[in-house]
């Protein structure tokens, strides 16, 4: 060999040895994620052991067929990740299965005490809405290649979530049964919630919106007691999405959908911009609507006022019955709860959705509680790590976007239940019976883990030998 052969090979050998390409190792995360997953499904097995023996004092191993549907169903989606999602968080499918499983043990819990000798309704529905939402998550996950191409479909992403939400007010489609928040529809015999979907194009919407115009809302403007307020001509999308929400509250009836978007926008565009004064004036606009809707709409007023005086026997009985009644159950939980099967939660209406956290409050206890509220605290940071660790706005925005929406509605539901805020009719993610929640939610999984991947997945030049 020549010398100049040996030094032009020594120089590319020297080169490799400074500017190394950082590889990861997707098995081991991969690995993780399944051990989680089966300790995932021990725990959900766990549960319905539980309950049968709680209620029917022995096992009916026919009876567990729901808990092993979603472990196949999860370990599917786990073989999927493997193919298709290699890099993705190993933490988000197991505490969706667990959540997911959980739920369906308690709502299978609540039709034993209806007097349901196998599966009631509401179980049966939960496991068919279940196998869906696990469905079209996959689908989403192995479809959705690269993120970025929603960024394309910004406003058809807006005008999705227009039509979503306007769906429950068409005649022929809003169910007519409802004596409150109008937002739900029937479509050959199954109800829906389009809301919840609306959610997730929203989220799309926004973190496409927000990154297209970040440069002038982040422009400066007058300076107000030490904090730098807004351009007047930059108020156009905060206005108009306060309008959206409020439109939501008066014509839907809804306080906790309205609270849900304008609160997702609010800390979208505070993550995008950095400003605080956004959301102090995004608070102080829904704040002083709530307040004006409190005092015009008898419904808004009907919810401030179980809320502010729940225990006054004049609605103890009546329009705070279910209320007052959640809140004893988890009282009468206390620090490790009744025990599974062991308690009273079906005296609380519509305790397998509105309420299933007081149903578990008081059969898990406050240890129970504090459990499952550890792991939606884990999801949602999974969600922001996810965010943060993004190398483009929009995968940056649209993981914290889509991570907030959950913690949001957490608050929401329980902050309901414990009386904190005003009751609303939100259900809790992966817990509560509802298929349009169930499907929502398991979707935003899909795409958390479809980002958590791209942002794994791409090579970083690393200086050393």
């Amino acid at each position: 060999m020549s010398t100049e052969a040996v030094s032009t090979a020594t120089g590319l050998q020297n080169l490799t040895g400074v500017i190394t390409l950082k590889l990861r190792t997707p098995s081991r995360l991969r690995n993780l994620e399944l051990g989680l997953l089966l300790f995932a499904i021990a725990i959900n097995a766990g549960s319905f052991v539980l309950v049968q023996f709680g209620v029917l004092g022995q096992v009916e191993p026919g009876m567990l067929t729901a808990s092993f549907a979603l472990a196949g169903l999860a370990l599917a989606v786990h073989v999927a990740l493997r193919i298709s999602a290699p890099d993705a968080d190993p933490l988000i499918l197991p505490i969706a299965t667990v959540l997911n499983g959980t739920g369906l043990a308690m709502i299978y819990r609540l039709d034993l005490a209806k007097g349901f000798e196998g599966w009631g309704a509401a179980s049966v529905r939960q496991i068919v809405w279940t196998t869906l939402a696990i469905l079209i998550a996959t689908a989403v996950l192995v479809a959705l290649r690269n993120y970025r191409v929603l960024q394309r479909f910004t406003y058809v992403a807006m005008f999705s979530a227009i039509v979503l939400l306007l769906l429950p007010l068409v005649p022929g489609l809003a169910r007519t049964d409802d004596v409150a928040a109008k937002v739900w529809i029937d479509v050959a015999g199954f109800s829906f919630q389009p809301g919840e979907i609306a959610k997730i194009a929203l989220g799309v919407f926004f973190a496409g919106y927000l990154v297209q115009h970040r440069d002038s809302l982040a422009v400066g403007g007058r300076k107000l007691l030490g904090m730098r307020l807004p351009r007047v001509r930059d108020l156009g999308p905060i206005l108009l999405i306060w309008a959206a929400a409020m439109g939501v509250l008066v014509f839907q009836r809804d306080l906790g959908t309205s609270l849900l978007y304008f609160g997702l926008f609010l800390v979208m565009i505070y993550v995008a911009t950095g400003r605080l004064s956004w959301v102090l004036l995004g608070l102080g606009l829904f704040l002083g609507g709530a307040i004006i809707a409190s005092q015009t709409l008898v419904y808004v007023n009907s919810r401030f006022t179980v809320w502010l005086d729940a225990f006054n026997p004049q609605y103890a009985d009546g329009d705070a019955y279910q209320l007052v009644q959640g809140i004893f159950g988890i009282a009468q939980g206390g620090m490790v709860g009744t025990g599974l099967g062991q308690g009273r939660p079906s005296i609380v209406p519509l305790a397998e959705s509105d309420f299933i956290i007081a149903s578990l409050g008081e059969e898990l206890g406050l240890a129970g509680l504090f459990a499952l509220l550890a792991l939606y605290l884990l999801l949602v940071s999974r969600g922001f790590r996810i965010g943060f660790a993004g190398r483009d706005d929009f995968g940056r925005l649209l993981a914290v976007g889509l991570s907030f929406v959950v913690a949001l509605q957490v608050f929401i539901v329980i902050g309901g239940v414990t009386r904190v805020i005003p009751l609303t009719g939100l259900t809790t993610p992966f817990l509560a019976a509802g298929g349009s929640s169930l499907i929502a939610n398991w979707i935003i999984a899909a795409i958390l883990l479809r980002l958590s991947d791209s942002v794994r997945n791409q090579p970083r030049l690393v200086v050393g030998p």
